[in-house]
């Protein structure tokens, strides 16, 4: 990564975009390289500019961005995306981070929050707002309520970030735990999902949903 942090910005809303840049201006870790209003403009973009980070609206009009997020991944562009969003769809936002987004911010957040957003995410951090996490928990809990080897709490958070790619020390680190605390979680979660390493334990997780 370059000694600022290289940001290409895409929403289709123009006055989104004009604050994102005037924010960012006044940031002296990180500047825009590029800003486009649609997903293919976005992708066309990534073919011919070097970024760190795509900031993208999950909801671009005339654009899929799950859709963007794979083809994203499936190109194998080294970026990290950091999903921007208004709405707090506990659904859409955690299909975004299986497909591959490296965090979720709102809309809603305070501008320094998420200018702080994209430092986490270009550092290799996942990040996600406190109401993501509260839903997360929440559907960890019912889960468990009615299936005796669902995953507990802390196992489907040990598990989210496992299927991000994640290394254990990473995990540790994200969640203030330590590694044979992260180990242990990835234990019970290989028992319950009778599977024997990470991928097919990514794999079974994002099939479960």
């Amino acid at each position: 990564m370059s000694d600022k942090i290289r940001i290409l910005l895409a929403d289709d809303h123009d006055l989104v975009l004009d604050g994102l840049q005037l924010r960012i201006r006044d940031m002296d870790d990180m500047r825009v390289v590029g800003a486009v209003n649609d997903g293919e403009a976005l992708l066309a973009k990534l073919d011919t500019l070097d970024c760190d980070v795509v900031v993208l609206d999950l909801h671009m009009g005339g654009s899929d961005g799950f859709e963007v997020l794979q083809r994203i991944r499936d190109k194998a562009i080294p970026v990290r995306i950091l999903v921007l969003t208004a709405s707090v769809d506990g659904f859409a936002l955690q299909r975004a981070l299986e497909l591959g987004a490296d965090g979720i911010a709102m809309k809603t957040d305070p501008p320094r929050q998420t200018m702080e957003a994209i430092r986490q995410v270009a550092q290799g951090n996942v990040v996600y707002p406190q109401a993501i996490h509260n839903w997360l928990m929440r559907r960890a809990r019912r889960s468990a309520e009615n299936d005796p080897q669902a995953l507990t709490a802390r196992e489907e958070e040990v598990m989210a970030l496992v299927a991000q790619g994640l290394t254990n020390q990473e995990i540790a680190q994200r969640l203030t735990v330590s590694e044979n605390t992260v180990k242990y979680h990835i234990q019970n979660i290989y028992g319950k999902l009778n599977v024997n390493n990470r991928t097919e334990a990514t794999r079974l997780y994002l099939e479960r949903g």
